[in-house]
């Protein structure tokens, strides 16, 4: 079963999502990979206001490409999302409630999901072409001048990930792993 879940997040829906849950989302997402996670955690350090309101947000790591003529967006694929968990905490603590990417995460961000009552995504890698059809509207919001690695406001329809570590600490890589494994 495919679940349809809106953004922002609520707890409520962050409560219902469980580790290997197929989602289809739909709302406004945000994007943002190394740099510009640098320069939020900069910013919540010297207690500036964020260029968005991260609570209940989802932040999707991707650096888009150019968007061809007549297209909203180029392609948009995740990025691994390891590189991110420096920071990630910390804007879990900011209010942050949901994460796209692929990948494994570190036990901190585990932990910190499970404190926060927030959920890792995962997308499929190698498929950007195909998830930039579910962006329907994309607009720089901040730090134009890291290029792809600004950071965008997207509104998207139905678009397709899995839940990865749900609000228990559930982690689908590793649950699954178990599953087929041969004893």
């Amino acid at each position: 079963m495919v679940k349809k879940v809106d953004t922002p997040l609520t707890d409520e829906v962050v409560n219902d999502l469980k580790a290997g849950d197929r989602v289809l989302l739909s709302g406004i997402i945000y994007t943002g990979r190394d740099a510009a996670h640098k320069r939020l955690a900069e910013l919540i350090n010297k207690g500036e206001e964020l260029p968005m309101d991260i609570k209940n947000q989802t932040i999707y790591y991707v650096g888009p490409c150019p968007a061809k003529p007549g297209q909203v967006i180029g392609s948009a694929g995740p990025t691994t999302s390891g590189r991110m968990d420096a920071y990630a905490p910390l804007l879990m603590d900011e209010g942050l409630k949901g994460m796209i990417g692929k990948g494994l995460r570190n036990q901190k961000v585990v932990d910190s999901i499970v404190k926060n009552n927030a959920v890792y995504f995962a997308a499929v890698g190698g498929a950007g072409a195909l998830l930039a059809e579910a962006i329907k509207e994309a607009e720089v919001i901040a730090f134009a001048d890291l290029g792809a690695e600004a950071i965008y406001k997207l509104r998207v329809e139905d678009f397709p990930v899995t839940v990865i570590i749900d609000n228990q600490g559930n982690d689908l890589y590793k649950t699954g792993k178990e599953k087929y494994k041969i004893v």
